[in-house]
């Protein structure tokens, strides 16, 4: 069944009724809310905090400022005089410990200096344990909590592609209730992980189910909506996913104990079980699959709920047209040319087109999450800073929509991204002033959840329909490679701490540049062909390319011929937060292409 067919479907049964709205309001929200808690929580798990060499001999002293100062020697980091986290003077402390009060200055300024003997003492008046804590994941140690993330990243790409296999064979039902499985059991675990090993092997688990939990509701939601619906659904999922970074901001706050994390932010997804039976299997995948009886029953089941009654043939009629559309389809596309990776880079305008809108897309993966990563570490209190980087998303999810009308795709991902960039390279000149470097931070936080609502949609709007999914999957992928790469670069801030932000702030500013040499796509006609993806944007001029004004005799037709587009491949918006499920974004840009284009095209193999 084509895309558009069902649309037509939807016209008849309700395209956003009661039905729709119940699964919404009942299971996208909930659902998303909370997706955050396994992709953020680690940084929580793993937190460092202060610690110095453990004397043994002096741990009868209540004074830890005295033990300080009679057994650790001063430090300069990031511009700052401090106690050394790693080191200690060799001093027979045995003597020391009877006579403390009476050593003088000398005494330590003559005594070597060593690595620290017996462990270390850890200040425990922020976290009760973390994993850094409990299995001394400092020193020379200290990049097993950076690997840790970087593994988290590495699980969901592996996931990604074994997700999207379920997908096609199961349906989004099943899949989703099987990856919902696996996370509650590896998030559950990993609270009962007895060394390092074995909790980043349950990491790489639970990274491994991260983007099929976040992405099937949403998707199950858009595939169920009419295509005015769409951009609904995609605001309220995006302000539902930034309202669950918020939240997990709270409960890090209340719970201390790494362990009683790990347990808290897996329960919520153990509730997500009840849905297995209100929860309906797309219709659009059951038409596709041919299971015409089961997509007939959640048909009638919407028609009723929304209070549309149908004709009594109409159940009768719609399986024969399935049936005729599905042998034309066949024909259709047993002529059909395939179409591979390497048509993205045949032609010079088109691969220029790709290979920035693949490092774009790089830059916007890595910075957002690292800037999500780097909250915690900023100074200050960790967990109003990472509030704060969840609160500061919403308004652009209320101010984009209209900025991208009247400024155009192009220059407000170019604002948005200079903008954020220039904020996080301010740090550098005041990165001795606490509340200052935060407030550029979360400029630079707000730019990048702009640039990231707008870059999947501009890339949708370049690509040509033909390729479209090929270079939406493509970018994606290789932008999927920044959550692995950002927590590096995060762990070179531990000894100058603005240094990632000046990093983030130097591919943001690259990124918006870059930006200019892509055409403007509002009120454009969207490229069908690879000869029409050449020819788009081949007299773009790098400043002066202002949006294309509609006139009024074609801009009611232009707005609802990609009323789709502008709404339904922003998806990737969401799904790229953390990590981007590749075959979601393939099925929804499939199931809008027949909207946005009004052609044949060929059916989606969901």
């Amino acid at each position: 069944m084509a895309a558009m067919d069902f649309d037509a479907i939807l016209e008849d049964v309700g395209q956003f009724g009661r039905y729709q709205k119940m699964v919404i309001y009942l299971m996208l929200l909930p659902a998303v809310i909370p997706c955050g808690f396994h992709a953020y929580a680690q940084l929580f798990m793993g937190a460092s905090v202060d610690h110095w060499c453990r004397v043994p001999e002096l741990e009868l002293v209540d004074d830890q400022g005295i033990v300080k100062n009679l057994s650790i020697p001063m430090e300069l980091k990031n511009g700052v005089l401090e106690y050394s986290q790693c080191k200690m003077y060799n001093l027979n402390y045995s003597d020391i410990a009877k006579n403390y009060q009476s050593l003088g200055d000398a005494v330590r300024e003559s005594a070597d200096i060593v690595s620290c003997k017996h462990g270390w003492t850890y200040d425990r008046e922020i976290y009760k344990s973390t994993i850094v804590t409990e299995w001394d994941l400092v020193c020379d140690r200290d990049f097993f909590p950076t690997l840790g993330l970087v593994l988290l990243a590495v699980g969901g790409i592996i996931g990604n592609y074994i997700f999207g296999y379920l997908q096609d064979t199961l349906g989004r039902k099943p899949s989703f209730f099987i990856y919902l499985f696996i996370e509650c059991i590896f998030g559950v675990a990993t609270a009962f992980a007895q060394n390092y090993v074995i909790w980043a092997i349950y990491r790489v688990g639970v990274g491994f189910t991260v983007p099929a939990i976040m992405t099937t509701p949403y998707v199950l939601a858009i595939e169920l909506v009419g295509p005015r619906s769409r951009t609904l659904c995609t605001i309220l999922s995006n302000i539902a996913y930034s309202l669950g970074l918020i939240l997990l901001a709270g409960v890090a706050y209340l719970i201390r104990d790494w362990r009683h994390l790990a347990l808290t932010t897996t329960l919520p997804f153990i509730c997500f079980f009840l849905y297995m039976w209100p929860m309906p299997e797309s219709p659009r995948w059951l038409l596709a699959r041919g299971q015409f009886d089961e997509a007939e029953a959640i048909l009638k089941k919407m028609a009723r709920i929304n209070g549309k009654p149908l004709p009594a043939n109409y159940m009768v009629s719609l399986h024969r047209k399935y049936q005729t559309d599905k042998e034309n389809q066949e024909i259709v596309k047993s002529k059909t040319r395939k179409y591979g990776i390497l048509d993205l880079f045949r032609t010079p305008n088109l691969r220029k087109k790709t290979i920035i809108i693949t490092f774009i897309w790089f830059t916007n993966t890595s910075v957002y999450v690292g800037l999500s990563y780097y909250a915690p570490i900023l100074g200050g209190d960790e967990f109003l800073n990472f509030f704060l980087a969840g609160i500061v998303e919403l308004p652009t999810y209320l101010f984009l929509w209209p900025a991208m009308e009247r400024l155009g795709r192009r220059w407000t991902l170019c604002m948005s991204m200079v903008v954020g960039g220039v904020a996080c390279l301010t740090t550098f000149l005041v990165q001795h002033e606490a509340y200052i470097t935060l407030a550029l931070y979360c400029v630079g936080k707000m730019g990048i959840s702009s640039s990231f609502v707008v870059l999947p949609l501009m890339a949708s709007e370049l690509y040509p329909t033909v390729v479209r999914g090929l270079g939406m999957s493509l970018s994606s992928v290789l932008g999927m490679l920044g959550p692995i790469f950002i927590p590096l670069v995060n762990y070179l801030g531990s000894d100058i701490m603005v240094l990632p932000l000046i990093i983030m702030g130097a591919l943001l500013i690259a990124g918006g540049i870059a930006s200019l040499l892509l055409p403007e796509t509002l009120n454009q006609h969207l490229p069908q062909t690879l000869e029409d993806g050449e020819k788009m944007g081949l007299d773009t001029d790098f400043c002066c390319n202002p949006p294309v004004r509609d006139t009024l005799v074609n801009k009611g037709k232009k707005r609802s011929e990609r009323r789709a587009c502008n709404s339904s491949n922003a998806c990737t918006a969401l799904c790229s937060c953390q990590m981007v499920n590749v075959s979601l974004i393939d099925k929804v840009t499939a199931v809008v292409d027949k909207d946005c284009e009004k052609v044949e095209f060929i059916k989606t193999k969901c």
